[in-house]
């Protein structure tokens, strides 16, 4: 099945892109915070880069950050069998730091009754409305 609504992909690129209205001052579209959280397990990207599929888990969304013998072991080589990332923003370094290591993180919401939510300081309003002084 594929979803499709041209209007409405053409409308999410631009949000993507940072184009057209928005109320935020200099949003960003964070894919490392949105891989994490949509796609955790790293499922929909194995399916369509199969470049990566020896990255288990989470790691899928970062390779640049893996060592060489992880990276070795899932049969990919930067800059030969998967580019190197042409920019790293600054944002993406709270979402890579906070990865769970040994384990996947789970999608919004599907962690189960046993298990507490990880509660990050910078994900509060400040996190995406930063203070004038930040800027």
């Amino acid at each position: 099945k594929v979803d499709y609504d041209v209007c409405s992909n053409y409308g999410n690129w631009l949000y993507s892109a940072g184009l057209g209205n928005d109320p935020r001052d200099s949003r960003k579209f964070n894919m490392i915070k949105q891989g994490l959280d949509y796609d955790g397990n790293g499922d929909y990207v194995r399916l369509w880069v199969p470049e990566l599929q020896g990255i288990k888990g989470a790691d899928i969304h970062t390779p640049w950050v893996l060592s060489s013998a992880d990276l070795s072991q899932a049969g990919v080589t930067l800059g030969e069998t998967y580019p190197q990332p042409v920019v790293t923003p600054p944002e993406w370094s709270r979402h890579i730091s906070q990865r769970p290591q040994g384990r996947s993180p789970h999608p919004r919401g599907r962690r189960g009754p046993t298990r507490r939510p990880v509660q990050h300081k910078d994900r509060g309003i400040d996190f995406y409305f930063p203070h004038k002084k930040d800027v």
